[in-house]
């Protein structure tokens, strides 16, 4: 795609294919009342001298506050901080009281809980297209050894959390299945009995095996998002990894993309793919994901929301 027929929308989502972290920006205004935002837009960019940067958008209401203040926070959010990500996110008048903060040692509001934090200085101000990039030198920083919130294509992720699971569940015989959704409906193989494709876990890095076999077996280009589900089997004694995937438009060479009301109405391998598509209908019509743990008939689900 050439840059004169680039779509907003699809360069955005490209974009977002990166993983990044989270953070929230803040810093006092003239008056001295507390402003921040959500950004995920931050990196580290020297050590001699401790020089980190974030872009804020020209049209932030904050626009005039954070670059005009001469000093600002970076604060990296923990893993159980999404509802303070939400909340920086949206237009909420008191965003500051739903939050536990103080004032750092160079003046901008440091959040409890979070992973790190950096209290700056700023350093420059440069133009970027339809955003700002704020160069900040570090005067004083924090790392509680609390792991990031992680945030790709849309929705929020706990790397720590799902990596813990994925090495639990390899250490017995894991099959690796996926909720590859389109358009609101999944990819079920099977006529009479339907179920999740899935495949055996050989070594290796779990999702790039997925990938390959999805690829194979639908000739479609495939995206495998995130862990959505972990689970051992009874019936056949095997851990179950199940994550969540996007497929591009075209006839899959193998199975069907049905809606999975319908799915339920028709029989299935197994409890859990029931539970696994009944559980994807709800979250996917509200956009909160979360993430199960247990066996096939009990466990617990973690709630990963998306973002606003």
């Amino acid at each position: 795609m050439s840059e004169a027929s680039f779509d907003a929308r699809a360069l955005r989502d490209a974009f977002g294919a990166f993983p990044t972290g989270v953070t929230v920006v803040t810093a006092h205004d003239a008056s001295g009342r507390p402003v921040g935002f959500t950004a995920n837009s931050f990196t580290s960019v020297s050590l001699d001298p401790p020089l980190l940067l974030v872009c804020l958008a020209k049209t932030s209401r904050n626009f005039e506050t954070m670059t005009g203040a001469g000093k600002f926070a970076v604060n990296i959010l923990s893993e159980t901080q999404k509802d303070v990500s939400n909340t920086f996110a949206r237009q909420v008048e008191d965003r500051f009281a739903a939050v536990d903060w103080k004032t750092g040692p160079e003046g901008s509001p440091i959040f409890s809980d979070v992973a790190a934090w950096f209290d700056c200085s700023t350093e420059a101000v440069l133009d970027a297209g339809d955003h700002v990039i704020m160069t900040g030198r570090v005067k004083a920083f924090d790392n509680s050894g609390r792991n990031g919130l992680g945030y790709a294509r849309g929705s929020y992720f706990t790397p720590a959390l799902a990596g813990k699971a994925v090495s639990a569940a390899a250490e017995g015989e894991a099959q690796l299945s996926a909720v590859i959704e389109r358009d609101g409906s999944v990819l079920l193989l099977g006529s009479e009995i339907l179920s999740l494709p899935t495949c055996a876990m050989e070594g290796g890095e779990p999702t790039q095996m997925l990938r390959d076999y999805l690829e194979t077996l639908t000739g479609l280009n495939v995206s495998v998002g995130f862990l959505y589900s972990v689970y051992e089997s009874r019936t056949d004694n095997r851990q179950h990894i199940v994550y969540r995937a996007t497929a591009t438009a075209g006839e899959p060479a193998a199975g069907s993309f049905l809606p999975p009301a319908d799915a339920l109405q028709q029989t299935l391998d197994s409890v859990a793919t029931a539970d696994i598509l009944r559980r994807f209908d709800m979250e996917n019509s509200i956009g909160n994901f979360g993430v199960y743990f247990g066996n096939e008939t009990a466990g617990k689900v973690h709630p990963v929301s998306r973002k606003a």
